[in-house]
């Protein structure tokens, strides 16, 4: 009797932790369709946003105006890239006064510009004249920031190190710092300025903890340095008429024009687009 008992009470207890499990698994599944559907539709919302802008609404800068087989191929790369992240870059070549903080969008006004890049340093001891300025308003308006180092081949990669160290302090929520090699060395082999860069990289990586985001240009890297930063973050220019920066590489961003219109800018700037959505992008910044 006692036996029977037990065994009644054993089986209610299983069925009921298995409709429990039952109703959370359900509850789980709710809220992952729920987030999805969140997500689609946010998604959905900016494409139709953009596309009636672009037909409707069409933004057109007072002072700036491009040919328009680049108008129309910033506008094919938007289109097919809706789902990603916008950023620009600067240097001193923006005026402080040309920029508009708290207005930067692209794609006729739909597509906000999330992130900013800015040249902080060149070689051994030259410093971005706006730089600070630039920091510091970045930070004001939110923007997700990060500063690179101009590289000169044929200095030294020590004391190029240690001028972006001594003038960029990265804070939590900022972009790992940034390498830009774009220049052949005059006095140096391939094989030499490859090792200076990873003493660059060394150096700055073991301050920051975090390894560099290398920027060049698709053919320089394809034909210098492919093979040897594989495990770095990649930031490629591509200005041509392309699906994607590279066919057989990955990437984490891409700078696809050189003449971007901005909402907010009264001068042309690079456009960048970063390669997943805005949390993902976060999730690269140093903690």
């Amino acid at each position: 009797m006692s036996q029977k008992r037990y065994t009644k009470k054993t089986a209610t207890k299983i069925r009921k932790n298995r409709q429990k499990n039952y109703f959370n698994r359900r509850k789980i599944i709710l809220l992952l369709l729920l987030v999805s559907l969140l997500g689609t539709g946010l998604y959905l919302r900016q494409n139709i946003s953009y596309y009636y802008a672009m037909y409707f609404d069409r933004f057109t800068h007072k002072k700036l105006q491009n040919s328009e087989t680049e108008t129309q191929r910033i506008q094919k790369i938007i289109s097919n890239n809706l789902d990603k992240t916008y950023g620009f870059d600067i240097s001193h070549y923006q005026n402080k006064k040309d920029i508009q903080w708290d207005s930067l969008s692209i794609g006729n006004r739909t597509i906000p510009l999330q992130f900013v890049i800015m040249r902080a340093t060149m070689g051994n001891r030259s410093a971005d004249r706006h730089f600070s300025d630039f920091w510091e308003l970045a930070k004001k308006h939110n923007l997700v920031r990060g500063a690179y180092h101009f590289y000169r081949a044929d200095e030294d990669p020590i004391i190029q190190a240690n001028n972006f160290l001594a003038n960029v302090k990265l804070e939590s929520g900022d972009l790992p710092p940034v390498l830009d090699i774009e220049k052949i060395p005059r006095k140096k082999s391939t094989a030499k300025l490859v090792e200076d860069l990873k003493v660059w990289c060394k150096i700055v990586e073991e301050t920051y903890g975090k390894k560099p985001i290398i920027y060049t240009y698709y053919h320089y890297y394809k034909d210098f340095l492919q093979g040897e930063f594989d495990d770095y973050p990649l930031w490629l220019a591509n200005y041509n008429d392309v699906p994607a920066p590279s066919p057989d590489t990955d990437w984490d961003l891409w700078q696809f024009s050189e003449k971007g219109i901005v909402y907010g800018i009264n001068t042309k700037v690079d456009l960048n687009v970063y390669n997943g959505s805005f949390w993902s992008l976060k999730n690269m910044t140093i903690d």
